[in-house]
This record gives structure tokens, sequence and C-alpha cells, in this order.
């Protein structure tokens, strides 16, 4: 990683697991309007945000990422990716991204701090509004999804079931089938088998190459992601989201993730519903999963940027 206006610490979360930070400042010339905390998505790296950090630095504001417990550097090892932990790994992850919250308020108190989530990162920042309702000014949801009903508890009982017969760090390929396995069926050529996440090939084969992303993920991992997400759709809890709070929703159109786009108006609908005032989405024709790495990035960026800075004013 360029070390300009960069650098990397890390902080012990409450189980003992030691989680690494990157941050991005602006140059001293630019006046710091406010901080962008990003949530990453499954099977990455925070390092992979570079590029959208010095975007956003250029464009006023301070950017913290951490790598999530089981991703990057905060993993046992790379043997290990995707182990979240001996307890309710998932529920850690949430706590890791409000000790950051923490720790960036205690750094700069008098500025505002948004969230950027992506992928399994936005599903760990709709439970954070839930449990942590007063921590961030802004939260954009990229590569998400609304509700996913029953089929959630048939895979909760089969990564319960595998964890306990095979062990909580034992890879599982059954679970990584049963959710990734129809996500690259649609795309054409079938190059690499993530064609799904983005139509630039160099930004594909970065990934591909990155011992850090993509690789089966553990059935631990499956139980207590899917225990979030039943959280997450829970009324109760859903009920608990700050109103106050603006929301931005994007999504390609052609991402798997969020349904080809129906789960991500499912879930603009369901943040309405329930009082959300300021909320705004956007559909990119043609873009798949990683907004970021997609060949329009450029205008997703700018959209970001053009949010923040409306929410800034």
């Amino acid at each position: 990683m360029d070390q300009t206006n960069s650098n990397t610490f890390t902080f012990i979360s409450r189980d003992g697991t030691e989680i690494v930070v990157y941050k991005w400042l602006p140059k001293k010339d630019i006046k710091v309007k406010g901080i962008v905390q990003i949530s990453h998505g499954m099977a990455e790296t925070a390092r992979r945000y570079h590029r959208f950090a010095k975007e956003l630095n250029a464009n006023g504001f301070i950017v913290y990422a951490n790598d999530h417990r089981g991703h990057g550097q905060s993993a046992e090892s790379i043997k290990n990716l995707g182990y979240l932990g001996a307890e309710d790994g998932f529920r850690l992850l949430v706590e890791d991204i409000a000790r950051l919250s923490d720790l960036i308020k205690e750094t700069y108190p008098d500025l505002p701090v948004y969230m950027f989530s992506h992928s399994m990162g936005s599903f760990a920042a709709q439970r954070f509004i839930m449990d942590y309702p007063n921590k961030i000014e802004g939260l954009i949801l990229s590569g998400s999804n609304g509700r996913q009903g029953a089929l959630l508890g048939v895979g909760k009982g089969l990564a319960k079931l595998e964890s306990s017969v095979r062990g909580k760090k034992a890879k599982s390929k059954l679970l990584d089938k049963l959710i990734f396995g129809t996500y690259n069926k649609k795309f054409e050529p079938k190059r690499t088998g993530s064609e799904w996440l983005t139509r630039d090939k160099d930004e594909l084969d970065k990934y591909i190459e990155n011992p850090y992303c993509g690789g089966v993920f553990p059935a631990s991992f499956f139980y207590y992601f899917i225990d979030t997400l039943q959280y997450i759709e829970d009324e109760n809890n859903f009920k608990k989201i700050p109103k106050q709070l603006p929301i931005l929703i994007i999504s390609g159109d052609q991402d798997p993730v969020g349904d080809f786009g129906k789960g991500v108006k499912k879930l603009y609908k369901r943040y309405e519903e329930v009082g959300v005032k300021d909320l705004s989405t956007k559909l990119y024709e043609g873009a798949r999963h990683e907004l970021l790495n997609e060949i329009n990035r450029d205008e997703v960026t700018a959209d970001i940027v053009e949010w923040l800075l409306k929410e800034n004013k």
C-alpha cells in the first residue's frame, strides 16, 4: 500500500483478537470535512479500498477501514481466513466496528462520521445501526439485500451441524456452494468463476491473485453470519433503527447478492416503512457486485462523494 498520508494501527477486541486498521489522510492543504469509516465485504481485505480512500481524501474526508476479524491482517493466518472466534463471531465483528467508531470519535470529536459498507460489511452495518444507533451521521449500503426469509433457517441448521461435526475452523465447501453456487450462473464467459463480482477483467484478476480474497470459509462463519441476517430481519430489531439517520443504498442491477435489484428495492421499502426520513437509492445499469471495482467506478465514486458533501452541509 502507498504509505503517503496513510498509516496502520491496531486495537484489541473484547475477546483478545487484534484488529488491524488502515487510515488514510487528506493532504495538508485540503480542508477536512468529515470521516468515512469503511466496513468491507466477505473474503476480502480493507486494503482493497485504497483507491476509493484516496478519492475521499481528495474531497476532504479522512478514511478508516479495519480488516474484520477472520479477514486480512486481522485473521489468525491465511489458513484460518473466515474463522471469527470461539463465541458469536459476527456479533463481535459488529462490536469491532463500534469500537473503531469510538476510537475515531475520541480522535476527532468535532467531525461527523459516515460509514460506507459493502456486501457482508453492509449486513454488519445494518445490525450496527440497530445495536449502536447514535455512533455515525450517515450510512451507505453497497451490494446489500433485504429480507431473505425461510432459507436462512435451512442454511443455519446445516452450518450448525457441520460446525459441530467437523469443528469451527473446518472449511465448508457444502455451504459455500449452497450460498454462492448460483451467483455466477448467468455470466459469460466463465473464465474465473467469479465473474459476478465485476465486468473489469483486470480487477477480477487482482482479486483472484490476492491470497486474502475468495476462498472457502468455515461452517462456523456461515452460522454466525446467518444468525445476524436473521437478527436484522426481526421486526423488533428493525424498529431500533434511528429514523433521522441518512441512508443511501446502492447496487448494480446485475448483482446476484441483491437479487438483481429486487432485494435492494425491498430493503429500500423496508427502511421507508419504518420511517427513515433521509433515504435514497440508485441501481447502476449493467453493474455487478463490486461497484468500486466496476468499469463505471468513477461514476459510483462521484455519486458517493456528492451524497457525502450534501449530508455534510
